[in-house]
């Protein structure tokens, strides 16, 4: 029930546009990107053609020279030689708009299908991150991604498959026109030939598409995660470590092998379908020999005209059977193309009618009556909840794990939009602002700090080289806590992070990955700064003077701060006490100390444990930071 569920929506998703439209959009993409490309693609069309049945009437007329001048005792060997240097002129100009056409072709086919990647890229990075993070959408973009990768499927491979249908088609309707003349019986019985390979071939595409292709997008997933989980700077330590290369061997051998699996069944099929063919050209070429002997008996049929005949016989089956299957294989990359533009096309956040968020010194946010519900889950996340965020306030949110804090952040970003009540930002719902401004609201700093092989300097103003302001990406970064690292560092904040592009990066530990994006948030200077347990990495004590200085350092600014200890609690306006997606407690440090609820008893139990660990030397502290149980 639950698959024809998930098959159903799937199927809402997907839209089949159809071979004529998909052929269209193709060519208007070769026009928006390389226009060049049409105008070789006719000329490739042409000459390939001519190749196909060139040398069939050349050999025709060179037979009917030497049968006439055999029959004369004629050795004038001159109108030979002429047309054997008219078709070498033919020959060599042929030969050379092919090369040229199937080069630039190629190459061309390969930009365009580049450009299509970029647009690909461009959706995910403009979706709805609550959009992007669910199942059917990462498998659809998983489809769009295979559409878009391979050069012989999908989008390029319906490029080549317009430029040989077309080439195709031309000598078909060459070899027609002239076969027809000599005995239309010949015509049908290579026709039917031709259409029953088509059938199986197209049986064979049907199969490999639904058995396959179809089922192979988990797959794909699976193992992009797995490659980049297993060449992973970050994952490096912990299978090493923990003595993970066999297990994760292992689990990467199981998705290889089902990859296996399904590839061998997709061999097998095209192998069933080249037997068939071959015998069914076995079957065309006895056809073709026996009618042409049967009209030989009863006409004064020229050995030049038997030869014609059973070359363009055999060039309309060979053409005839392409197009067919060319038309198959041409269906198998429409409904790749259906995947990518199934994709791209996905409905966007009609933002027509947004307004501008309010130009202000304040931000108060109000959560009335909030839930939140992940999509397939029962339970809700988030339930129910209300609380404001004062302008100018600082927030700590509490909780023990699985108490819905990282989802309130998320909700606060608008990141997930809630399932149930309203998020109003001055009075106004949330939703009704362009999310771009929206995001501009805010500096955000999470636990996972993502480093990008870029100078450390871009790394802090998230901008492009040009757009970055290195004097100011010094000062955050020294702010930040960066100041001694910087010391030691030849190239300051133009030093390179990572090695991934250049083998002088440094990377940097986890303390300082931190520190960086404390930087970052200093650095985009938003109204609203948000830490989202981003001292993980840091002792107790190294995360209580790290808050109490960036508090500091960020003066007026609203903030929220999360963190499993509660060493950000008592410098805050305001605490909000998480449990199991339920704000169950609000209010000051010693409102709700002196209330003894859940909060009270969380805070003793972390002071305590330091007071014990440190035998009373830091006392003090220990009623202000403590680890989480």
């Amino acid at each position: 029930m639950l698959k024809k569920k998930k098959k159903e929506e799937e199927n809402k998703l997907h839209t089949e546009y159809g071979i004529a439209k998909n052929t269209f959009y193709m060519l208007k993409k070769v026009k928006e990107y390389r226009p060049i490309l049409l105008a070789l693609m006719g000329i490739g069309i042409i000459s390939h053609s001519l190749m196909n049945y060139l040398w069939t009437f050349i050999s025709k007329f060179i037979l009917d020279i030497l049968e006439q001048q055999s029959g004369t005792g004629n050795t004038d060997i001159m109108p030979l030689i002429h047309t054997l240097i008219w078709v070498a002129v033919v020959e060599l100009v042929s030969t050379g708009l092919n090369v040229l056409t199937d080069n630039r072709c190629g190459l061309y086919m390969i930009l365009v299908r580049m450009r299509m990647v970029t647009e690909r890229v461009a959706k995910v990075l403009s979706m709805n991150y609550q959009t992007l993070e669910q199942p059917d959408i990462l498998d659809m973009h998983s489809k769009a991604s295979q559409a878009a990768n391979n050069n012989n499927e999908g989008l390029e491979g319906m490029l080549h498959n317009i430029y040989n249908i077309g080439a195709n088609v031309l000598t078909f309707l060459v070899t027609l026109a002239t076969i027809s003349v000599l005995d239309i019986r010949l015509i049908l019985i290579l026709a039917v030939i031709s259409f029953v390979q088509f059938l199986f071939f197209r049986y064979t595409v049907k199969k490999d598409k639904k058995n396959v292709w179809d089922k192979m997008a988990p797959v794909w997933r699976k193992l992009d995660y797995m490659e980049y989980t297993l060449q992973n700077f970050d994952s490096a330590k912990d299978i090493r470590l923990f003595g993970m290369k066999k297990w994760l061997s292992g689990k990467q051998h199981e998705i290889i092998s089902e990859k296996q699996d399904r590839m061998l069944y997709s061999k097998n099929l095209w192998t069933y379908n080249s037997l068939f063919a071959h015998s069914m050209l076995v079957l065309s070429t006895a056809a073709v020999y026996g009618i042409l002997i049967f009209i030989i008996l009863g006409t004064d049929m020229s050995i030049g005209d038997f030869t014609l005949y059973v070359g363009l016989s055999t060039t309309f089956t060979t053409a005839l059977t392409a197009v067919l299957n060319d038309l198959g294989g041409f269906k198998q990359c429409s409904l790749k193309v259906d995947d990518f533009r199934s994709f791209i096309d996905l409905e966007m956040d009609n933002e027509e009618d947004c307004i501008p968020v309010p130009k202000t010194d304040k931000y108060k946010f109000e959560f009335r009556n909030v839930s939140y519900q992940y999509k397939g889950q029962e339970g809700y996340a988030l339930k129910n909840m209300s609380l404001t965020l004062e302008a100018g306030k600082k927030m700590a949110v509490v909780g023990l794990n699985g108490a819905g804090k990282t989802t309130f952040i998320k909700l606060l970003l608008r990141l997930y939009d809630p399932t149930e009540g309203v998020i109003l930002l001055n009075g106004t719902d949330i939703r009704k602002f362009r999310r771009k401004e929206y995001y501009e609201l805010f500096s955000p700093v999470f636990q996972n700090v993502e480093v990008f092989a870029f100078p450390m300097a871009e790394n802090i103003s998230m901008k492009k080289t040009e757009e970055t302001n290195r004097d100011l990406s010094r000062q955050c970064a020294e702010k930040a806590g960066l100041k001694e690292k910087l010391e030691t560092l030849e190239k300051g904040v133009d030093t390179e992070l990572l090695k991934v592009i250049h083998d002088d990066g440094i990377d940097l530990s986890g303390g300082e990955k931190q520190k960086l994006a404390l930087a970052r948030a200093l650095y985009k200077n938003a109204p609203v700064i948000v830490l989202d347990e981003p001292t993980a990495a840091l002792d107790a004590l190294a995360e209580y003077n790290l808050y109490k200085s960036f508090d500091e350092i960020i003066g007026n600014k609203s903030a929220v701060y999360i963190s499993h200890r509660l060493s950000s609690t008592r410098f805050c306006d305001s605490i909000a006490m998480f449990k199991a997606g339920v704000l169950i407690e609000q209010g000051t440090h010693d409102e709700l100390l002196a209330k003894g609820g859940a909060y009270a008893e969380m805070f003793e139990i972390q002071a305590q444990y330091y007071k014990d660990e440190n035998n009373n030397e830091n006392a003090e502290f220990g009623e202000e930071a403590a680890v989480s149980v």
